[in-house]
Formats: structure tokens, C-alpha cells, sequence
């Protein structure tokens, strides 16, 4: 898991924060390419490419013989690529901050009188009530949280014990006090014949109007857009708290440093500086969160030293010590498990080798992702002590899942079928068993009974739960688990009873959860508990092109079913015409597969062939229209992300009062009015972040010139895994394409799950 954080809907930038972007008085309006935004390999933008040349025919792209890595490809020169700063709604590597993303949700769930909720509303609602449950069950522990609780005792004696784990003189253990275990909850009875859900959560109230109205008095008078008000008072709450510290405007959605500088400076004059430290400790925050983005949890001291020297912070070291000295963020060292010898020759050389091994090193935090990890650690660690070892009979992977309480099991797309087989085995013996998939379209593989992560962490579907919140489970299968962040896992684990076995399940070589976090490969790292390979190898050319890919090898592959065409083109306009031939001519007409079955990949959402123009571009060809309904037709095709980091593909059945009616598979949705700009995109054309954990009979990957800079070789694995029975590249980046696979590693994650699992099962899993 390699990309960034949450991907909510597909591409819309947030239009309080580009008002603010025009309107914050005194402040520069950087674009989104600001030079201290950290890039994103998910949207590089580029200027806009000229129209090209005529349109090729419809017979040249079955039959084109090229391959990928060939060489033989005339791509365009590199064009220089720039990160598209996201905005609320796109994906959350380069998307919106995971946490603004539900204060939008929020502030549109809170606009309307009626009680009735909607889906997205009743599942943010949920979410927040079961973190909330997390967090009491911790506070019941009688001492703080391992490495995680937050800092006690008076600042001096905090900021001593800080400069004392850096400088080495002491431990980061000293910090913290070890807790009593937590309680045990007893495991599920047998389920009763009917499991009650628990009612819909309430809808969170609306900021009062004089709440409102203070608010847009401060932000008028700070000359920074009154249509922020909804947002900052949801937010914030009282304008007071912005009036006293304008810098807590970063808290905001889309809001950039430089523009609550400017905030600042109209409503206290002199009187603020680079170094005010109510500006350090909103900046330390901001950085955390915007590294959340990109998938970390956590960051290395010395990294957010750097990041608030680059805004101009005289004292880097100082603001840190403040920042944590106030509790606005956390400071970890966790400890490094050692490992044994693995003979009487490692055994001297280690006595002989002076003992002087790094230290591991200071990371900072904030409390929202410090939480989550450690819960989520407590419940794998608790599910690991409270299976009851059984003997199952069958195949590897059954008598794994028999004798353990978790057990992960890795492998491609045709592998899914094993653990989908285990699910059925595990009903015949009785036990309550249930699948989950990240998204909707990964059900037709895995069984009509299984249901999404995201739903059933709402309670849209799944068993129910017990008084405490227990779903009345005795197995879960997850797949796609290396979409699963933290903070999702956290709450799933948290949910299962006692005694529950559960098995995580994906390909380690696909793009990670778009939330924060990397729980897959943590747990995997950690190697805490069995882990089963699959053997099965996906089949035909597309298994072949794709299993070499995630070696590091663009290998040429034998197609004479056509099963993987390349289409070289010379610039990005050429890019999207070929693309629009092939959704609506060539595939259909060649291959059998309808548009209405054919999906477009794209590095990103901006630039001259990312998603916008490759979906405006499919809109006119497929069905065109004025956008009668907020810029939907009936028959658009459309991406909605009713929860950050969950993107559903749909239909637009219709539309009146509420919003836009969807068909999503077999389901129909309402998107409510106030849910469509920030929620709603045309969908012809995904990222490959939105695209993991489906798969459509043809996708078309669309790889334009200015995309070089934003392949790595999980985007590739992606991107190409998504397709079935067919797959068109329109190839435009030349040899960039064979480097990004050989040699494009995605950048690690900074997590501390694996830590704190090392610790807490300090035994090794059985391989």
C-alpha cells in the first residue's frame, strides 16, 4: 500500500477552499502546484495538448502486434509533470485530508430538516459511533496506552523526557507506563435465528445560525471567503476560537498555509510572526495530516523539522517541542524487537560486533492515527489469543484458519477463489460465517452473499451486532485487504467477538488502501501468525503480462485472442481521441465487450488526458447532454464516494427533489442534493487507486506522455490486474513505461502497526 490516503470522490476540488484561493486577504494564491506540496504519483498535471491528427481506423487496434516494454513503442519526449494539489473528493494519496473529508460529509448531512438519512450520511454516522466506542473501551484501561496515550505530567518534564529519547540518554519506553490488559469480551453465542440491528445513529446537528453568523463576521473581517462559514463553524465551532488563533483555519478543507498566513495578518497586524507558536503548532498539525494523505501515520521528527523550516519557521526544533508539549501531537520510539541468532557464527560475530545499533527513531503523531494503530493491534493480538485451536481437513489454507484465530493469505486475482471455498467449507460446519470485499463489483467473484467493508462497518449489511457491538461472526474472510487502512481495520477488528477467526486475503503487489496506514503489509512484515501463498497463477496472456509485472518484468506475451493490444500515440490529445475510439468502437466491434463494460484507467484526474478530459471527452461521445441535473444526464456513467476512501461505480437511473438516483450493480442509491458536487464525478474514466478491488471484462489504460513521473510498478500491477478478458494501452510514454516497472518502487509508508504487533506476539507466526 503504497499511495496515499483516502480517495473520496473522484476528482472535485472543494469550492470554499478555490474562494479562498482568490479572496484570503494578503495571502498568495498558490495553485496547486505549489513547490511545498510533497508530488504524488497519482495526478500529474501538464499544460494543454493541441488536438491531433486524424482519426485512425477502427481495424488498426485489434489488430496491432506490439507489446509493452517492446521498445518498438514511438512515444513523446517527457514532458515535465507537476502534482495536482487534490481536493475534497479525489483520492486521498492526492485527495482531500481523510479527516476534512468527513467534516464535508458532516456539514451536508447537517443542511436538511429531515430526519431521514441517507446511506453515505448513515454510514459516516455509524463509523463515528463505533470510534467512539473504541475510544471509551480504551479509557477504561487503568493506565495510558503503550507509546500512545497522550503525554502527562507538566510540560517541562514532557519536553525534558523528549530531548532525552533524541539525544539517547534515555528510552522512548520511559515515557509511557505499560497498561493493565483490557477486558476480555466473552465470545458470541450462537447466533438467534434473527439478529436485530441496532437504529440508524442520529444525524449530527447543524452549527447554530449564530454560530454561522459569527463566524462569517471573523472570516469577513479577516477578508477570507464568508462561504466558508458552514465549514469553519462545523469545524470549529465558536468564531471566538478563530478570532483568538486565525491559524486554526488550516483545519479546514483545501486551506493552505499561505492563505491562513494571510488570515492572520488581517485580523492581528504585527502582532503575528513566522515563528508565533500558535502558528508552529497549526503547521506541525497540518504537516501530519497532509502526510496521512500519502499513507503515513506517523512521521520521523527530523522530517516535520524539515517540513516546517520550508514555511519559514525560525525554530524548527522549538515549535516541534511546543507542538507536543501541548498535546496537539504525539511522540513515539517504539522499541525494536530483537532477533535471535541464527547460529553459533551469527551468535560471535554479535558478541564480537560493538553494540552500537541505531536507535530506532523519534516519530510524531497525531492521536487519531495513534489510536486506531494501537486498537488495532490490541484486537489482531486479541483474536490471535482467543482462537481455540481446532483440526479442520482440507487444504492448506482450511487447516491454517482451523488451528489460528488470524491468518493471511496472499496471491492474485484467480487466487480469490480459495478463500471464497474456505468461507463455504466453514458455513457447512456450522460456523457463522461472511465475506468482505472493498468494492461492490468485487462481489460477483466473491458470492451474492458477500458484502463490502464499508457496509458492514455501517451496518448497511452483514449479521448485526450484540449490546457491546460485537457482530455475531465465528469467521471473516476480508478481500482486498490491502485496501483496508487503519482506521477501518481498526473498527472491523474491534467488532469481532472473542474466539473469532479471521482471515485477511489480497495481492501485496497492488496500490495500498487510499486511507492511512499499510495494515496488509504491516501484519505480513510482522510475521506474527501463518501465512498461506497461493499456487493458482492467473490464467491466459492477461496472468502472464500481469504475474511478470509484479517481478519486475514488462515480458512480450503471445495474445491471438487479442487479449492485450497496445496503441502508441504521439501526445496527450492523441491520447484521448484513441481512447474515445476504443470505448465506443473498436473494443465493442473487435473484442464483444460493450462500452457499457469497458473502464478507462488514468494515471490522475488532472491534466490534458486525465480523468475530466477523458470523461468529458466519453460523455459526448456516449451520451451526450447539458447536464440537466447539477451536470448529470440520465445514462451518465458516474464514480460516487459516499465515504472517503470508497468509491462506488453507477448509472444515473434518475433524478427530483432528494438528489440523483443510481444503479450500482443490483442496488439503487440516492446521492442527496447537497452530496453531489462534493460526493459525485462522470466515471467513464477512474485513477487506479478508485479502480482497485473491481474488475471490468475490458479496461483501457490510458498512459499519455505527461503521466511518466506518476507510474511506479504497483500503479502498473493496478491498472493492467483490472481487466478480464481484455486490455487496450494507449502507450504515449515510450521506454518510461519498462523503467517504471523494473525499477518504480512506490515509497514506503512511516506506520508503526508492525511495532506494536512485534510486541505485543512477540512469538513468530508459523509459515
Amino acid at each position: 500500500m503504497t499511495e496515499p490516503s483516502g480517495e473520496t470522490a473522484p476528482e472535485a476540488v472543494e469550492p470554499a477552499a478555490e474562494e479562498l484561493r482568490e479572496g484570503a486577504a494578503g495571502a498568495p494564491a498558490p495553485g496547486p502546484e505549489a513547490a511545498e506540496e510533497p508530488p504524488t504519483s497519482e495526478e500529474p498535471e501538464a499544460a494543454e495538448e493541441p488536438a491531433t491528427t486524424e482519426e485512425p481506423g477502427a481495424g488498426e487496434v485489434p489488430g496491432t502486434g506490439e507489446q509493452p516494454g517492446a521498445g518498438e513503442v514511438p512515444g513523446t519526449a517527457e514532458e515535465p509533470t507537476t502534482s495536482e494539489e487534490p481536493g475534497v473528493g479525489e483520492e486521498s494519496a492526492t485527495g482531500d485530508e481523510a479527516g476534512a473529508g468527513r467534516q464535508g460529509g458532516d456539514a451536508g448531512a447537517s443542511g436538511g430538516d429531515t430526519p431521514e438519512l441517507s446511506d453515505a450520511q448513515a454510514e459516516l454516522a455509524a463509523q463515528r459511533e463505533l470510534r467512539a466506542r473504541i475510544e471509551a473501551r480504551k479509557a477504561e484501561k487503568s493506565g495510558p496506552l503503550t507509546s500512545g496515550a497522550k503525554l502527562s505530567g507538566t510540560a517541562a518534564d514532557l519536553l525534558a523526557a523528549v530531548r532525552a529519547v533524541e539525544g539517547g540518554s534515555a528510552s522512548g519506553s520511559t515515557l509511557y507506563e505499560t497498561p493493565e490488559p483490557a477486558p476480555r469480551r466473552p465470545a458470541a453465542e450462537t447466533a438467534p435465528a434473527m439478529t436485530v440491528r441496532p437504529p440508524a445513529p442520529e444525524r449530527p446537528a447543524a452549527p447554530a445560525p449564530g454560530t454561522t453568523a459569527a463566524v462569517r463576521e471573523v472570516l469577513a473581517e479577516g477578508g477570507a471567503p464568508e462561504a466558508l462559514a458552514e465549514q469553519v463553524a462545523a469545524a470549529l465551532g465558536e468564531g471566538a476560537v478563530l478570532r483568538e488563533d486565525p491559524w486554526q483555519l488550516l483545519a479546514v478543507a483545501g486551506v493552505r498555509p499561505e492563505q491562513a498566513d494571510g488570515f492572520a495578518r488581517a485580523l492581528l497586524g504585527p502582532a503575528c510572526g513566522p515563528g508565533d507558536p500558535r502558528r508552529t503548532v497549526a503547521l506541525t498539525v497540518w504537516l501530519l495530516e497532509r502526510a496521512a494523505l500519502q499513507g503515513h501515520t506517523a512521521l520521523e521528527i527530523q522530517a516535520v523539522r524539515a517540513g516546517l523550516a520550508g514555511h519559514a519557521v525560525p525554530d524548527p526544533e522549538e515549535a516541534v517541542e511546543t507542538a507536543v508539549s501541548e498535546a496537539a501531537v504525539l511522540v513515539f520510539q517504539e522499541e525494536e524487537t530483537a532477533e535471535e541468532p541464527d547460529g553459533d557464527e551469527d551468535a560471535e560475530e554479535e558478541a564480537s560486533a560493538p553494540e552500537q545499533e541505531p536507535a530506532a527513531p523519534v516519530l510524531l503523531g497525531l492521536d487519531r492515527y495513534a489510536l486506531a494503530e494501537e486498537s488495532l493491534a490490541d484486537g489482531l493480538a486479541r483474536l490471535v489469543r482467543t482462537a481455540t485451536a481446532d483440526t479442520w481437513e482440507g487444504g492448506e489454507l482450511e487447516r491454517a484458519v482451523g488451528a489460528h484465530g488470524l491468518v493471511l493469505h496472499t496471491g492474485g486475482e484467480a487466487s480469490r477463489a480459495e478463500p471464497v471455498a474456505l468461507a463455504a467449507a466453514a458455513r457447512e460446519r456450522g460456523l457463522r460465517t461472511l465475506v468482505a470485499v472493498h468494492a461492490g463489483d468485487g462481489r460477483r467473484a466473491a458470492g451474492l452473499d458477500a458484502v463490502t467493508v464499508a457496509d458492514l462497518l455501517s451496518g448497511a449489511a452483514g449479521p448485526g451486532r450484540d449490546e457491546e457491538g460485537a457482530l455475531a461472526l465465528d469467521l471473516l474472510v476480508v478481500l482486498d485487504a490491502p485496501q483496508l487502512d487503519v482506521e477501518a481495520g481498526a473498527m472491523l477488528v474491534e467488532s469481532l467477538p472473542d474466539g473469532c477467526r479471521l482471515v485477511l486475503s489480497g495481492d501485496p503487489e497492488v496500490l495500498g488502501a487510499p486511507g492511512a496506514g499499510r495494515v496488509f503489509a504491516d501484519v505480513l512484515a510482522a510475521r506474527v501468525c501463518p501465512r498461506i501463498a497461493s499456487r493458482v497463477p492467473d490464467p491466459g496472456p492477461l496472468g502472464e503480462l500481469v504475474s511478470g509485472i509484479g517481478v519486475g518484468e514488462l515480458n512480450q506475451v503471445e495474445a491471438p485472442g487479442k487479449e492485450v493490444v497496445i496503441v502508441p500515440v504521439r501526445d496527450a490529445g492523441e491520447a484521448v481521441h484513441r481512447t474515445v475510439q476504443l470505448v465506443a468502437d473498436s473494443v465493442p466491434r473487435a473484442i464483444g465487450v460493450p462500452s457499457e463494460q469497458t473502464q478507462v484507467v488514468t494515471v490522475g484526474h488532472g491534466g490534458s488526458a486525465g480523468t475530466r478530459a477523458l470523461n468529458a471527452a466519453l460523455k459526448q461521445r456516449l451520451n451526450p447532454g447539458p447536464g440537466r441535473f447539477g451536470g448529470y444526464d440520465i445514462g451518465d456513467r458516474v464514480a460516487y464516494a459516499p465515504a472517503p476512501g470508497h468509491t462506488v461505480t453507477g448509472t444515473v437511473l434518475s433524478a427530483d427533489t432528494d438528489g440523483l438516483r443510481l444503479r450500482c450493480g443490483d442496488d439503487e442509491l440516492l446521492v442527496p442534493r447537497e452530496r453531489v458536487d462534493a460526493a459525485l464525478r462522470h466515471g467513464w474514466a477512474l485513477t487506479a487507486h478508485q479502480a482497485a478491488g473491481a474488475r471490468w471484462p475490458a479496461v483501457v489504460v490510458v498512459l499519455p506522455g505527461d503521466a511518466a513521473g506518476g507510474l511506479s510498478r504497483p500503479w502498473v500491477y493496478t491498472a493492467f490486474g483490472r481487466a478480464e478478458r481484455h486490455l487496450s494501452v494507449v502507450h504515449g510514454v515510450d521506454q518510461a513505461l519498462a523503467r517504471a516497472v523494473a525499477e518504480g518502487v512506490a515509497p514506503e509508508r512511516t506506520t508503526r502497526l508492525r511495532p506494536l504487533l512485534e510486541a505485543l506476539l512477540a512469538v513468530g507466526g508459523e509459515e
